[in-house]
């Protein structure tokens, strides 16, 4: 499907809104000259005079259909006013054409709880910005519902945040295997082995180093998160190596949360899990990703479901109080009924976290390549499987705290965390609403340092693969220097006296 525009040009954002209609198939924008050949969206808007004229045209199987109107617009808001309402036209006529009704509406950004929060710090009511969610923008009650109840959450999160905070995140991208629907860069264990112990040597250089560069930063730290790949994949005395390093060079006192990743059960051991409670870390996730024993299979997990039960349980006698787990709704050959089975399951194992994803196929995926899967196959069930998922949670005590959205989302649902009041996982909010800077260490790991008091973020990357990561070691320790240039430009106000935050 090609999208283009005519006169003023919001092709990009209807390539989104026609994303949400055709998934699995491919949304691009033309670039060429007069109509493209097969299907096509065309928008075409011109503003004379303080009104707009809009139009939306699609071809689609050999048929058009056309959708127009015309609305009063204000020089200030003017792109803002045209783009709205070209994605409501165009949304409605492929609701029409299509059958399909994305419960997002035309939001197709990836924090839309972020955009009400917005509105909420202008002073408008909470009963206008739902009205206005719903009525202009097409977002569902149910959605709104969701979404208003994450932001009570997540702002109190966000309030705790202050100019010198951040948050550590250390990556150990490798596996026991990959996932069918996994994006990330991650590597298995079997063909890495050689490079780990010179992979830990440099993690824990650049660990030092970054703490270094915090300091002179004048940066506090709040939260730390190892994730991946799957942390546990490496051996006991690796990750304690990691987690030593960490608290010889960090001032760990002023800690509000510290989680690693678990993940998957077949690299959970109890002396791992000695290693990871004996550092101080708070929170841990043992993921499941489902319990029905057939799906693990499809999607390339060589474990049971129960042996997610037996680490459960084993993490619980070592005294573990905060354990987030995972499912993802929408996995190849999952039903609705088995799906059910997950959370009820999960719902009596009675996590402090649970979160739940909706899958998302990314091209770098194994999904999308030699065993990709008709999308369109897979969308059938998913969006009852998000609705009981938050019903039964909602039911049994667990409020949502954080949501995001993804490219390629079935159904254009989302990911919510949920958890027990006070369990809250702060990193996972931090993270996704870029509210204050993170410093990242690992082979892929990428660091956002935000701007003190301001709106700017800069970006350093780290190479993707491990043995880049090693043979190309100081650049990154380079690229971490420029931390101390951006906080210079940016000093944070009050720094000499960090209590009055």
């Amino acid at each position: 499907m090609k999208v283009l525009s005519k006169g003023r040009d919001y092709a990009y954002e209807m390539a989104g809104v026609t994303m949400l209609f055709f998934q699995g198939e491919k949304v691009s924008v033309h670039t060429g000259d007069g109509e493209p050949e097969g299907d096509f969206v065309q928008t075409w808007a011109e503003v004379r005079e303080g009104r707009a004229s809009l139009s939306v045209l699609v071809q689609r199987d050999g048929r058009r259909w056309e959708a127009s109107e015309v609305v009063p617009v204000q020089e200030e808001t003017l792109d803002a006013a045209c783009e709205t309402r070209l994605a409501v036209l165009l949304y409605r006529l492929l609701e029409e054409i299509t059958g399909v009704h994305p419960k997002w509406g035309v939001l197709t950004g990836i924090r839309p709880v972020k955009l009400i929060q917005r509105r909420i710090d202008q002073g408008i009511p909470r009963e206008e910005i739902f009205r206005e969610f719903r009525e202009e923008l097409l977002v569902s009650e149910e959605k709104l519902r969701l979404a208003f109840a994450t932001q009570e959450k997540e702002h109190a999160i966000l309030s705790r945040n202050t100019p010198d905070s951040f948050s550590l995140y250390i990556s150990i991208p490798f596996c026991p295997s990959r996932c069918l629907y996994c994006s990330f860069v991650s590597h298995s264990i079997e063909k890495t082995y050689k490079l780990m112990d010179s992979y830990i040597d440099r993690l824990c250089q650049e660990i030092a180093h970054t703490a270094q560069v915090a300091r002179q930063c004048g940066l506090r730290l709040r939260t730390v998160y190892f994730g991946g790949g799957t942390p546990t994949s490496i051996t006991a005395g690796q990750l304690r190596r990691l987690t030593d390093c960490v608290a010889a060079h960090f001032d760990l006192s002023q800690l509000w949360e510290y989680t690693i990743e678990a993940g998957r059960p077949d690299t959970i051991t109890r002396e791992k899990l000695q290693v990871i409670r004996e550092a101080g870390v708070t929170r841990i996730s043992i993921n499941p990703q489902t319990f029905n024993d057939g799906v693990l299979r499809f999607v390339g997990r060589k474990h049971p479901a129960s042996a997610v039960v037996d680490c459960y349980q084993m993490a619980r006698e070592l005294g573990f109080d905060n354990i987030n787990m995972d499912i993802i709704a929408g996995l190849p050959t999952d039903t609705l009924g088995s799906f059910r089975q997950t959370v009820e399951k999960l719902i009596a194992l009675r996590p402090e976290n649970i979160t739940v994803h909706t899958l998302s196929v990314k091209r770098s995926a194994d999904l999308s390549g030699e065993k990709a899967v008709d999308l369109a196959a897979l969308t059938g069930d998913v969006a009852g499987m998000v609705d009981y998922s938050q019903r039964r949670l909602m039911q049994s005590g667990y409020a949502p705290y954080y949501l995001y959205r993804q490219r390629n989302i079935l159904d254009n649902l989302e990911n919510t965390g949920y958890c027990i009041p006070g369990k809250e996982g702060l990193y996972n909010v931090y993270i996704m609403d870029e509210t204050h800077t993170i410093l990242a260490c690992g082979a892929g790991a990428v660091s956002k340092l935000r701007q003190p008091g301001g709106p700017d973020i800069k970006r350093l990357y780290n190479f993707k693969y491990p043995y880049e990561y090693i043979d190309r070691f100081e650049e990154i320790l380079e690229r971490k220097n420029e931390a101390l240039a951006f906080y210079q430009a940016y000093p944070a106000r009050g720094f000499r006296d960090l209590d009055s935050f």
